[in-house]
This record gives C-alpha cells, structure tokens and sequence, in this order.
C-alpha cells in the first residue's frame, strides 16, 4: 500500500467510525465502544506508518482537482512533511488515548455513543488540518472542528454553564473565524491557489502585493482557535464540557490548529516584519496574563485551561521569533504532559463523584485515594514547569534560545523587537508557570479542604492511560531535541546554556517562593482556625489574615463552611488576585463594547419591526376589514330597502343631469 493511501486512510476511518457511531449508537450501543475506539487506534497505527516512510525527508506530495471551481481551482492535496507527519501521531496519540480513557470515564454516560461519535469525528478533522495540502480544504477541517467543539462543550447541555460555554466557544471562534476566511481568499487571488507549496512559492518570488494585510487577518483566525489574546476568553469556559474532551481540545485538536497554521505559513509571516511584532506582542501578553490568570483559579481544570492558553503563548512566541522547530517541538511535548495533566484532574474528578468539587481549595486526602493520578500528575507538573530532564525543559528552552538567537543577531527570520519582547515575556511566564503548577499540586494532593466522598477505585483503563502518557512527559524532551532536527528542516534544538540557567532558575524560585508562601499560609491557618477566625477582630489579626477573612466571608458568609485558607495564590499576587481571578474582566468589557450594544441594537430592531412596521401591516389589514364591514351593513336582505335605494338614486342621477343641461 502506498504511503498516499496511508495518509488518506487516517482522516477516512475516523470520519467513517464517527458515521457509524453516529447510526447505529443507539440501535445498538454495544458497537459504541469498539467504534469510538478501533478507528482510531487503527489511524494512529497509520499515522505512525506514514512518519515512518516520511522519516524526516523530503515532503510527500499528492493532488487531484475534483471539479474546476473558477480562476483559483479548489484541489484534494495532501502536502505531508517532518512536522505534519509527527503532529499527526501526537494526533492520534491522544485521541486514542481520549477514547480509551472515556470508555471508563463516561461508562454510565446515556450519551456516550453521540459523544464518542463527534470525538472521532473532531478527531478526523484536526487529521485533515495536519495532512491537507490545500488551504480550502483545510478550512473545512478547520470549521468541522468549529461545530464539533461546540456539541462537545455542551455534552451537559442540562446545565446552564455547559449550553452557555458551548455558544460562547462557537461565537469567538468564529468572531475570529471572518477575517481568517477573508484573508484566505485574499492569500489565493494573489498568489493564484490555494495550494500551500504555490502559496510558498509565491511568497518566496516577492509576488504578493499585500503580505501585512493578509497576515493579520489570518492572525486574527488564529487567535481565535488557538485561543491567544484577544479571543482566548472562550477557553477556560469551554471547562464545562468533559474532563477527555478538554484534554482533546488543550493536547492535539483545535488549539493546535492556529500554531500548526502558522507554522505551515510562516515565510508569509515573516514577508511583513509589522506581522511578526504583533504575533510577539500577542504571545507575550497572553503569555503572561494567563499565567497570573491560573495563579488566582481555584478551579483545577480553569486553571489548566489558562496554563494552556499560556504554553500556546510560548508556541506563537517561537513562530514571532521565525523558529518553527521550536514551535511545534513544544505542541508536540505540551500536547504528551497537557493530556495527562487533564486526564489525571479526570481522575481526581471521577475520584469525588462530581465536577463541583473540582475547587482546589476544597481537596484534601487525594494522594493516597488516587496514587495513579498523583504520581503522573506530578511528573506532569514538572514538565509544564519546565524542570530539567523533563520533555517540558527540553522543548520550553528551544523557544526561550530561539528568541535568544534573534536578541543576539544569530537570526534574521524576525526583528529584534520580536526577540526581545517574547525572551522577557517567556522568562517572566516561566517563572509563573512553575509557581501555578506548585501551587496546583500543594492544593491538590496536599490541600486542607473538606474531605470529599470516596466513591471507590477508577476503572483500570483510566489509570492505564495516564501511565501511557507519563512515559514522553518524561522522556519526550531528551531524545527529541537530539532527533527532531532531521525532521524540522534541519533547525538545532539543543537549549543553549544562558537560557537554560535564566530558565531553570526562575523555574525553582518560582516554584520555591509559592512553597514558602504555602507553609506561611498554612502555619496561619493552623493558628487561626476556621471555626474560630469570626470571633477575633480583624484588626487583631496580621494584613494577610484580615484580607483572607474578609475574602471568606464575602464569599462564604458562614465561615465555618468556608474551605481552607491555605491557598497561596492570595498571598503572592495580594490585590492583583481579584482581577487575576476574573480573566482582568475581559468578559465584562466585552460585554460592554460588544455584548451589550448588539442586544440594544436588536431591542431597537425588534422595537421597530413590532411597533413601526407592524402598525403598517395591521392598517393594511384593518383598512379592507372596514370597508368589508360598511358594505355589509348595507347588504340586509330586504327588498324594498334595494328598490327605494334604486329609486333614489335614479332621482339623484336625473337631478343632477338636469342641472348640468341647465348650466350648460
């Protein structure tokens, strides 16, 4: 067979699973677990196949036209080089994996056949993105994912959270989805296809008149998917879907996507230097905003959300700074431990009995109850740290030294503006990262809350997944950077020493300080307990104890209800924690600038259409009812009321004929 027939076969059988499932799920739902889970296992095994016989050399390519479509002809391209055939094993890694884990994780679920249907199907559509040689085509792939996104966020559509996340994920998705089209079309009437290697070759012979233009406008599709700012604000929402279909979404579909784009595109990129500092501004602000963001969370799965939105600020980071090695090097590391970290909170999840105390705040006793999960989360956590010999480290300081290379002048892919805003903003990111990611695992599995209910043991194939996962969290980092160069145009990844130091050091004192901070506020806690803190003045107790009542009462009310005030988040952002807490209020100023004036624009519609244009309708209806019910009146049946109004009116003809002779 092939290696064209392979690759085909790896978007086809989980589109056909998806069909299947979708059909027959629940005629007979004993067919839905073999197909949510064979299909796709069958198309990482392809996956795999294809990486093999690509092996990191020349690009494979393929194309057939269907039909003519007009000047700019639409065509079935497959475009496969070292970067798409790796993403599409970390593809179907983790769907396969996703899949595996929901068999336990939604076993009493009555939807599960609909939900593993559109997992492989979104499954399938992130495949096509990766192999597709033809942007129109992976546009499709690309809305696909869209309208998978939103059936999925809103599984538990019985809650208002889910229906209410689903919509909002769909609606800035596609706020950023516009442009992105348009600067597609813009893109292929320029350059005369829509075929990505004539779209390179076109960029390579200078032949585009407006390169700026167009690359913010696919900018702004990209940060809509991939959830960069502006239009990140869907994502931590999105947490209301799944536990699996989160990992999905945060690992290997959907968020990837816009990095992976770019990274496919990024000589056009690079043609506009202007667009290349709004890709650094844009990953340095949403760098560093979500990571204060999950500092402040106290919900564990918002908070890994913001962590991702974080970690895709390094991937868009590295493609400002023109490495895009470096960039997909941490999708591919970041999709292995981001996977596991949101499997394991499944598990934590799944441990308790229900998403409502997914508050860390609230945990205690979980490392014991849940030693499967602790141990690979912990693993987890020190790759999204970045703690050597971690994969995190490894693919982290190959973003952290690509922008060192355009600081040093060793790079000429972007300006020095770009370098220096994405190596200030990833080192202070760092530095965060490692203090959320201590912060989530003292909470966690040595958090003071309330004690949750046991509801026994996970089933096997959950903590299976989550050891399969572990393994590239742990030993992804070190023998990619020595084999990846083959497969990514040749490009080093090996960390270089400065960043590597500056790195790993903000790392430990990030990590460090939210210990020192956590013992601070537990030993505070211990002296002031819960029960008692609403009998003591606050003026008798120190800045940080009075701040952490006033806080538990605004929110709790009764203190003794109140989770533990261990959490030492509060302390290390003090009153920047509010806002942190609530995303800075993007949502509230959105609602403002757009939210709000739309729905009074359309009470202003709705005004005029039932009061002004209505009223209209209603008189042109009223009008011949009158005269309908005037001419009644005078129909009464009576014979001899026709005949006097005969003879009348013959009187007043012959009148009036009589005067018009006389004048005349």
């Amino acid at each position: 067979m092939t290696t064209t027939t392979l690759a085909v076969l790896v978007p086809l059988l989980p589109f056909l699973g998806a069909a299947a499932g979708l059909l027959l799920g629940r005629s007979a739902p004993g067919f839905a677990r073999p197909l949510a889970v064979l299909p796709t296992l069958a198309s990482l095994v392809l996956a795999a196949l294809v990486a093999a016989r690509q092996g990191g050399g020349r690009a494979l390519d393929a194309v057939t036209e269907l039909t003519p479509t007009g000047s700019v002809p639409v065509e079935l391209a497959l475009h496969i080089d070292g970067f798409a055939a790796l993403v599409a094993v970390l593809v179907g890694t983790v769907a396969t994996c996703v899949q595996i884990y929901s068999t336990g994780y939604l076993r009493d679920d009555p939807r599960y056949a609909s939900y593993a249907a559109l997992v492989s199907l979104f499954t399938s559509a992130m495949f096509l993105v990766v192999y597709s040689g033809d942007l129109m085509v992976l546009l499709v792939g690309w809305e696909v994912m869209g309208i998978c996104s939103y059936f999925l966020v809103g599984h538990y559509w019985e809650t208002p959270e889910a229906r209410a996340a689903s919509l909002k994920a769909f609606l800035v998705t596609k706020l950023g989805d516009v442009p992105f089209l348009i600067g597609l079309l813009a893109l292929a009437t320029e350059a005369g296809s829509f075929r990505i290697t004539k779209i390179l070759g076109a960029v390579a012979s200078g032949s585009l008149d407006h390169p700026t233009l167009i690359a913010l406008l696919l900018l702004a599709g990209v940060a809509g998917k991939s959830a960069q700012f502006p239009l990140h604000t869907w994502l931590p929402d999105a947490m209301a879907g799944p536990t699996p279909v989160s990992a999905l979404i945060h690992a290997a579909t959907m968020v990837a996507a816009g990095v992976y784009f770019v990274a496919r595109l990024l000589p056009l990129f690079e043609a506009s230097r202007a667009a290349m500092v709004v890709l650094a501004v844009m990953a340095a602000v949403t760098m560093v905003g979500s990571a204060l963001a999950a500092l402040a969370q106290d919900d564990i799965k918002r908070g890994l959300a913001y962590s991702t939105i974080g970690q895709l600020g390094y991937m868009t980071g590295a493609l400002a700074t023109g490495d895009r090695g470096a960039a997909v090097f941490h999708l591919l590391s970041h999709g292995a431990f981001k996977a596991l970290l949101f499997l394991a909170a499944g598990v934590i999840i799944h441990a308790a009995g229900t998403n409502s105390l997914a508050a860390m705040s609230r945990m205690r006793g979980l490392r014991d109850r849940v030693p499967d999960a602790y141990w690979t989360m912990t693993v987890a956590l020190l790759a999204l740290a970045a703690i050597p010999p971690f994969s995190g480290f490894f693919s982290k300081e190959s973003v952290l030294g690509a922008a060192e290379h355009v600081v040093t002048g060793h790079s000429e892919h972007a300006p020095g503006a770009a370098g220096w805003t994405v190596l200030v903003a990833g080192l202070i990111t760092a530095l965060l990262t490692a203090a959320y990611a201590a912060r989530l695992w003292l909470l966690a599995f040595r958090g003071r809350g309330a004690e949750a209910p046991d509801h026994g043991r996970q089933p096997l194939v959950m903590n299976a997944v989550l050891w399969v996962l572990a393994l590239p969290s742990l030993a992804l980092g070190g023998l990619a950077f020595r084999l990846l160069p083959d497969w990514f145009d040749g490009q080093d990844l090996t960390p270089t020493l400065t960043t590597s130091v500056l790195g790993t050091g903000v790392a430990l004192v990030g990590g460090i300080v939210t210990y020192a901070a956590w013992r601070h506020t537990t030993a505070l806690a211990d002296r002031t307990p819960l029960g008692a803190v609403a009998a003591h003045p606050e003026g008798d107790a120190g800045l940080v104890e009075a701040e952490a009542i006033a806080a538990h009462r605004a929110a709790y009310g009764d203190l003794a209800s109140a989770p533990d005030p261990s959490d030492p988040g509060r302390l290390l952002l003090g009153p920047v924690h509010r806002h942190a807490a609530a995303g800075f209020h993007l949502d509230a100023v959105y609602a403002t600038l757009f939210v709000r004036p739309v729905q009074a624009g359309a009470s202003l519609v709705r005004f005029l259409d039932r009061e002004v244009v209505d009223t209209y309708v209603r008189a042109a209806g009223a009008l011949p009812r009158l005269l309908g019910a005037a001419v009644r009146r005078a129909q009464t049946g009576n014979v001899q009321t026709y005949v006097s109004a005969l003879l009348a009116g013959t009187v007043v003809l012959a009148v009036a004929a009589v005067l018009v002779a006389a004048g005349a």
